[in-house]
């Protein structure tokens, strides 16, 4: 790829008549593949790898069109690829337990491990990642803390809020209730 000869202003005017020419468009390709809510969102994405890809971009607005429709399709792929990563590791988790009398179909077995995976996406991002480096990856409070760039005491404290609200959101029944099979997470940071 050759360096764009074009000034800033011709840029920004190409990239205002792709955005004018396929915005709606776009919008309504990605409404029927995503929840309405996200729409906009994914088409910003779109949007945003138009703007760093622009010389990339075919010259003729009809070829930029289908163009900007396969940033799209593949933008949609990767958002998929994402929540399936993302609902895996809520089942993952939701399977955790310890313990030596606890049968895998047990009812209230399954039916935590249900309320854990349907609890973890309300979680913030900064929780799951806090319980995962925990719990599924195994890491030392010391370990997780430097793959987050941050204090041992700082990661004991973010893992502790994470457990906290994974619990309301599962809806322990009583302070201090351990979540179903005393899960890994339950145990603490170490």
């Amino acid at each position: 790829m050759e360096p764009s000869t074009s000034s800033p202003r011709e840029r920004e005017q190409r990239f205002r008549e792709i955005y004018e020419a396929t915005y709606v468009d776009l919008l309504r390709f990605v409404r029927r593949r995503v929840h309405p809510t996200h729409a906009e969102d994914v088409v910003g994405d779109v949007m945003l790898v138009a703007w760093r890809r622009l010389d990339d971009a075919p010259t003729e607005l009809p070829a930029a069109r289908a163009w900007l429709f396969g940033v799209a399709r593949k933008t949609l792929q990767n958002t998929r690829r994402r929540d399936d990563r993302h609902d895996a590791v809520a089942t993952r988790l939701a399977q955790i337990w310890h313990g030596p009398g606890e049968k895998g179909h047990h009812p209230d077995l399954v039916a935590h491990r249900v309320d854990i995976a349907a609890a973890w996406p309300l979680l913030s991002a900064s929780h799951q990642e806090a319980i995962t480096l925990s719990a599924l990856d195994g890491l030392t409070a010391p370990e997780a803390a430097a793959v987050l760039g941050i204090s041992s005491t700082a990661f004991r404290l973010r893992v502790s809020r994470a457990r906290r609200a994974l619990r309301s959101h599962v809806g322990s029944t009583t302070a201090g209730d351990r979540l179903p099979g005393h899960t890994a997470f339950d145990r603490g940071p170490r």
